[in-house]
């Protein structure tokens, strides 16, 4: 039997996807007051969309508590339901797939973004000391030193993505992916630099692991594990996290997820820049073990280290970030190996329709199908 390739059909859940190209979640910065996904967005996703594709929309704050950069989209009330509305419905009209990611930045926010202006919270009272925040006018300050939460509080941490993905399902998602990486809360409970607890949610890798497997419990409860995915960073510094010995917490948060049965794990692959560093860029690799179902890698690939990722069985499918920015027919490129739009970093995050909308594709007739 032939090795599978990027154009490879590829089963996603209970979904059948047409190839293997992703758009990951990709943070834009762009939502309107209320934090409202823009009128703008529903074209922006399904530029990108294509039949049998699949995308998984920018990270989501589940709660006004989770917020921690400016201009960020919520799943958490009416209005942002209805934005989302929109985007979902202008994805299913080109065929595509588009689940949401469930977000809590945790310590990664400042006291200006938190209602009442009270302090972030945290799994420990460590603060970030190798970035600085943003508040909600886009000023860069210090972070400051979080909150530990309660373990009475934690009940309602896991409520608020049990209703984060109850809204998703109103807003016409096909799934969500729960937002374990990056330094933000659930990954600041995976690791021991940022997790000092004593109690059941710290300490033991078991019991630094118990709030994501739980989250991903209670999503599940509302979605059906066939329709939820998990997204990883095993060795990522962003955000001032790290942990002292990734491939043994991680080997077991990937057995534990697999008992699940969800229907996917995306792993972002170390590299350098962006606070990726690790003298091993291959250690995904000793993760894939202890994850044999279907994996989404992403993380600097080009058409052919994706196909050799594929092919090799080290991936099931690739998430191609920055290219998918700037190129909204990306599929249809990489298939015809046409020349990429060069994207602009300068509008990443924040602004209006220039580096959003405006990246030119080919002509529609010409789009996979």
């Amino acid at each position: 039997m032939n090795a599978p390739s990027l154009f490879s059909p590829l089963k996603l859940g209970r979904y059948q996807l047409s190839h293997r190209v992703v758009m990951p979640p990709l943070t834009r910065m762009r939502a309107e007051k209320g934090n409202v996904p823009n009128s703008l967005a529903p074209a922006y996703y399904s530029q990108r969309a294509t039949a049998g594709g699949f995308i998984v929309a920018e990270a989501t704050q589940i709660t006004p508590y989770g917020q921690g950069y400016p201009s960020t989209p919520g799943i958490h009330t009416t209005a942002q339901v209805e934005g989302w509305k929109k985007v979902t419905n202008a994805v299913h009209a080109k065929g595509g797939l588009i689940f949401l990611q469930l977000w809590h930045v945790g310590r990664s926010s400042h006291s200006s973004f938190q209602p009442d202006g009270v302090l972030p919270v945290a799994p420990s009272p460590i603060a970030i000391s190798t970035e600085v925040s943003l508040t909600p006018d886009w000023k860069q300050v210090p972070y400051e030193t979080p909150r530990a939460l309660n373990l009475d509080e934690i009940p309602s941490i896991i409520e608020a993505y049990r209703d984060g993905a109850r809204n998703a399902m109103s807003a016409g998602f096909d799934g969500v992916e729960v937002h374990g990486a990056n330094g933000y809360l659930l990954e600041q409970f995976l690791h021991n630099s940022s997790n000092h607890r004593q109690d059941r949610y710290g300490g033991s890798i078991e019991n630094r692991a118990r709030l994501l497997l739980e989250v991903t419990q209670a999503v599940t409860e509302i979605w059906g594990a066939d329709r939820v995915g998990v997204r990883l960073s095993p060795f990522s510094t962003y955000n001032d996290v790290g942990d002292s010995d990734p491939i043994k917490l991680y080997s077991y948060v990937l057995q534990n997820l697999e008992k699940t049965g969800i229907a996917y794990v995306s792993l972002i692959e170390a590299r350098g820049g962006g606070g990726m560093q690790i003298g091993t860029p291959s250690s995904v690799d000793e993760l894939r073990a202890f994850w044999p179902r279907t994996l989404i890698l992403s993380g600097g690939f080009t058409k052919e280290t994706a196909e050799d990722a594929i092919s090799a069985g080290r991936a099931d499918a690739i998430g191609f970030g920055r290219w998918f920015i700037a190129n909204p027919d990306l599929p249809w490129r990489l298939k015809t190996n046409a020349q990429l739009n060069p994207y602009n970093r300068s509008t990443f995050y924040g602004g209006n329709a220039i580096g959003y909308t405006d990246y030119p594709a080919f002509e529609e007739s010409d789009l996979i199908n």
